[in-house]
């Protein structure tokens, strides 16, 4: 047992050295990040991973040194992920929680955001589907602070008490030397913001509201719980999924730091829902999103006319659904977590711990 547990720190150790090298030129500098909550995951580039740290309010972006491989060679079928990563990171199972995965475009290796007893960890799992644990001690690293996070302390909401520095970030997405990062802000509930990267400092956000269907009302509560950068017909818009369950559009020239914009709501998925993860990919010439949710199974979305679909305006009522149409995926039963690993495959991680590479459907 013990030469099994301290494999991981060797290949850890490796991978510190190769991230150390090659940081400066991204503004990140050698030092152990103090990540008190590990979230929402994203690559950029060369191999810098971005972690979303809602209970510090932080984004960390990590150099991994993870440069080489192959993605499309990658085929992985891990079961009993929970109980690989406690034996990685050297506890009981029942102590973990996976919060999100990213894919490494430039290799295919899958890294892992854990909660852990308490506290975080990052966990990649190799195209050979090893695991391992990848320590920050000691790494290539930059951060940036969100200047008007909720406090962290419970406080009175409409649906109970709750604490909303849960909530600071619930994702994030980079493209195009730009992190983007949605979640709760102070003052002003439901927040988008743009930053650059390197870092320097981050902005207020943008306040946003949407038109929810199934409530038929407008909100600027409601809190986007996934999204992602899609560029349709030269249009840079986020696309954003909200809980029961719109799907919206913001264009990227409306994200202005200190303002309110409203979306575009382009679908209305179906009430008592909550969307997971989501992608984009093309297949056959025709763009679509997957997106997981927690009751509604996986969904393939078409984009077809998503530029010139008005939005939805009026109440959708008895759990129906309007707006842009999609089909669900039976075969991706229990899907919780998923990123795209090329162009014809993703991988996935369901809610019985199963990690896998599936096709795009």
């Amino acid at each position: 047992m013990r030469a099994i547990r301290l494999a991981p720190c060797v290949m850890a150790g490796l991978l510190v050295s190769m991230s150390a090298s090659f940081g400066a030129e991204w503004g990140l500098k050698e030092g152990t990040p103090e990540i008190k909550s590990a979230g929402a995951l994203a690559f950029g580039p060369d191999g810098i991973l971005f972690v979303g740290d809602a209970k510090g309010a932080t984004v960390f972006a990590i150099g991994t040194g993870d440069t080489k491989g192959n993605p499309s060679k990658v085929q992985l079928n891990v079961s009993g992920l929970n109980a690989k990563i406690a034996e990685t990171l050297g506890v009981n199972a029942d102590k973990i929680t996976i919060n999100d995965l990213a894919v490494n475009p430039l290799t295919g290796n899958v890294f892992l955001s854990v909660s852990k007893a308490g506290s975080a960890a990052v966990v990649k799992v190799a195209a050979d589907g090893k695991l391992s644990h990848v320590s920050l001690a000691k790494v290539a690293f930059q951060k940036v602070e969100l200047p008007n996070a909720p406090e962290d302390k419970e406080v009175a909401t409409k649906r109970g008490p709750a604490n909303l520095r849960a909530q600071s970030i619930t994702d994030l997405a980079y493209t195009e030397g730009k992190v983007y990062v949605s979640g709760v802000a102070g003052g002003s509930p439901s927040n988008v913001r743009e930053i650059p990267f390197p870092f320097t400092d981050a902005n207020a956000g943008t306040s946003v509201e949407i038109y929810h269907a199934a409530h038929g009302k407008v909100e600027d509560y409601a809190v986007v719980r996934t999204f992602l950068p899609i560029n349709i017909d030269g249009e840079a818009s986020l696309l954003a999924g909200f809980t029961c369950t719109p799907l919206v559009k913001f264009p990227v020239n409306t994200l202005k730091p200190g303002e309110k914009t409203r979306g575009t709501t382009v679908a209305e998925l179906g009430n008592r829902n909550q969307p997971l993860d989501m992608i984009v990919y093309q297949k056959e010439g025709k763009t679509f999103l997957l997106m997981s949710n927690n009751n509604r199974g996986v969904m393939k979305i078409t984009t077809e006319g998503i530029t010139k679909n008005p939005g939805l305006t009026e109440p959708v009522k008895v759990g129906g659904v309007a707006g842009q149409t999609y089909e669900t995926i039976k075969e991706l039963e229990g899907v919780v977590q998923l990123d795209k690993l090329n162009s014809t495959h993703a991988v996935i991680v369901t809610s019985s711990f199963e990690l896998r590479t599936i096709a795009l459907p």
